[in-house]
């Protein structure tokens, strides 16, 4: 019987033996919970790998063509910009250097005669600058734009034009800033039933029912020491571009049309009467002399307000707020372009060349693109007169100023700043007689002989 017993054992220790060895080789079957192990999406719901976004969200590329510059290329520039200026534009320049690697060395000076010297030694690879007057200057030391890759197509043809001398294009505006503006108080307007004009025939027609409701529609001032004057010029341009168009104001600055023409003394009348009575305007025509320029506009938003417009540049959004920190702008205070202005008068900084190295044709290219255009819109270097900026401004002032360039028909630069001395101080003096009484046709005769003299007519 033992032997019987054990016989039984051993062969139960066998079968327990085999069924282990059993378990441990096959494989385990997954619980019925447990999903299955996948490496990647079945057909029917595997999302494509896209390469690109779709068009209507894909945002602008940063994709800056480097046109052969190597790291570490040097490229010298010169400018006239500093402080918070000098900030922005090496903002502007930031997503260049970091896609080409190329080393910028910038030189800051006002100083025309410094260019001068530069330029007939070692001139900067590029420049920029307040006015188009290097191009006239150096113009066999620079290089078309247009051969360093520079993108035509982003520009308005009035601004190809102002650049271009001996059908080469030589001066790309990159900045700019407008004067044909209307500043107003919106709670105002509305107060007294007013609407923002869109014609001059409506802007001469408000004027009148504000001096008949008992508003003094202007406020203006001459103030600002040497310069006293600048104001009025600023003023009587836009009346000019209104009245005549950009042609007739280029006409004027090249010389072709004597600053005692027909049409100035047309424009000379229309602003003697807003700015001399004072019906039109704060204090009449010693206000207008007297006051300081920045005073001027501070009247329009006092508490109570001393008129209901100033004409100035786009730097006022600036001072209002310094002076009244309470104001919003859109709700206390705005701006309308020149009703009726043919074209826009202002500055602007242009970009020149003067060699065509690799390094040179990858940031004049970068800057005429579209992606330099949103680079300089979203930094707020005042305005890109490269039509792709529009509508890629964060600074909703900055956004509605670049409507109104966008919707320009032309652009002129201001008549003091670019007509040599001494014809600048002589049209402040007319400007100033003419408030003050004195005909207008005697008052031109000196700004005349002195645009003539100055232009060498």
């Amino acid at each position: 019987m033992k032997n019987k017993n054990k016989i039984w054992l051993i062969i139960s220790v066998l079968v327990i033996f085999a069924m282990t060895l059993a378990a441990c080789g096959a494989p385990a079957t997954p619980a019925p919970t447990q999903a299955p192990v996948t490496t990647e999406a079945p057909a029917e719901t595997q999302a494509p790998v896209a390469t690109e976004a779709p068009a209507e969200t894909q945002a602008l590329a940063p994709v800056i063509d480097c046109m052969g510059a190597a790291a570490g290329d040097q490229l010298n520039v010169m400018y006239q910009w500093s402080g918070a200026e000098e900030e922005k534009i090496n903002a502007i320049f930031k997503p260049f250097i970091d896609a080409c690697g190329v080393q910028i060395v910038a030189e800051s000076t006002r100083d025309a005669a410094v260019l001068d010297t530069k330029a007939k030694s070692t001139p900067p690879d590029v420049l920029f600058w307040p006015t188009t007057a290097p191009m006239t200057l150096y113009t066999a030391q620079l290089k078309d734009l247009g051969s360093l890759g520079a993108d035509a197509g982003s520009y308005a043809s009035f601004w190809q034009a102002l650049g271009t001398t001996g059908g080469q294009w030589l001066a790309a505006p990159v900045k700019a800033d407008i004067k044909s503006i209307i500043w107003y108080s919106p709670v105002q307007f509305e107060t007294f039933g007013y609407s923002v004009p869109a014609t001059f025939d409506e802007l001469d027609s408000l004027v009148d029912r504000m001096a008949a409701d008992g508003n003094i529609p202007w406020s203006m001032g001459f103030g600002s020491d040497a310069a006293t004057g600048w104001t009025g010029s600023d003023f009587i341009q836009d009346l000019l571009l209104t009245q005549q168009g950009p042609d007739y104001v280029m006409g004027l600055i090249d010389g072709s049309i004597p600053y005692d023409d027909a049409g100035v003394v047309e424009a000379y009348q229309t602003y003697v009467k807003w700015a001399a009575d004072p019906k039109y305007t704060v204090g009449g025509a010693e206000g207008t002399v007297n006051t300081p320029f920045l005073d001027a506009i501070y009247k329009v938003f006092s508490d109570p307000p001393e008129a209901m417009m100033v004409k100035q540049s786009g730097f006022a959004g600036g001072e209002i707020v310094k002076q009244y920190p309470s104001l919003q702008y859109g709700t206390d205070f705005d701006f309308f372009a020149f009703p009726g202005a043919k074209g826009m008068q202002g500055g602007a900084d242009y970009m020149m060349a003067f060699s065509d190295t690799p390094a040179v044709k990858a940031l004049v290219t970068y800057l005429t693109s579209a992606y330099g255009a949103q680079v300089w819109a979203e930094t707020g270097f005042d305005l890109s007169p490269n039509k792709n900026a529009v509508g890629k401004y964060t600074d909703a002032q900055l956004s509605k100023k670049a409507e109104a360039l966008a919707n320009a028909s032309g652009f002129t630069p201001d008549l003091g700043d670019t007509i040599p001395a001494p014809f600048g101080e002589a049209e402040w003096k007319a400007i100033i007689a003419a408030v003050q009484g004195e005909d207008i046709p005697k008052a031109l005769a000196a700004a005349a002989a002195a645009q003539a003299e100055a232009l060498k007519q």
